[in-house]
């Protein structure tokens, strides 16, 4: 809400909002807050074209906004995950050692989990990125499907409910 508009201010080229984007209300927030378009990342890995594997796109579908968690900031490098074993188990590690928290100690949780997870659909091999947005994902669409019905849905906002404003 404060981002976008101020990039508009700022910038002279193109950009897209990015961040908990997943449909069409997301896509004519956008617009209206100044960007060009939406960078969609969650969502479409929940889709019928997603490299990954059928697990990860179910556990997607089944998230609410709730089940994310925030991990690494004691590290300065603060990531949004999907939470599970590995996840719980890091965030324990984070607690009890504070800001003594160091790499190493959370090496187990975080690297070389992707294709674990991604390629075997490993769920609770490691910590992997996921936005709130999973809470407004409900179905695995073909990339065509999703796009058609954000741009559908989007002119139906628009015209509709928008557009009915002005008086």
């Amino acid at each position: 809400m404060i981002l976008l508009p101020r990039a508009d201010e700022e910038l002279e080229i193109p950009f897209v909002a990015s961040g908990g984007m997943a449909d069409a209300r997301s896509l004519v927030a956008a617009l209206t807050l100044g960007a060009d378009g939406i960078n969609m990342g969650t969502r479409f890995i929940a889709t019928k074209e997603a490299p990954v594997h059928e697990n990860v796109k179910q556990a997607i579908v089944a998230a609410t906004e709730l089940d994310t968690r925030l991990i690494m900031r004691p590290l300065r490098n603060t990531e949004r995950v999907l939470r599970n074993i590995a996840v719980d188990r890091l965030l324990e590690k984070e607690s009890s050692l504070g800001q003594d928290l160091k790499f190493d100690d959370i090496i187990e949780e975080v690297a070389g989990v992707y294709p674990k997870i991604m390629m075997n659909g490993d769920m609770d091999a490691g910590a992997w990125s996921c936005g709130m947005v999973a809470g407004l994902i409900h179905d695995i669409p073909t990339c065509e499907e999703l796009i058609n019905r954000i741009m559908s849905d989007a002119e139906v906002l628009i015209r509709h409910r928008l557009a009915g404003m002005i008086k």
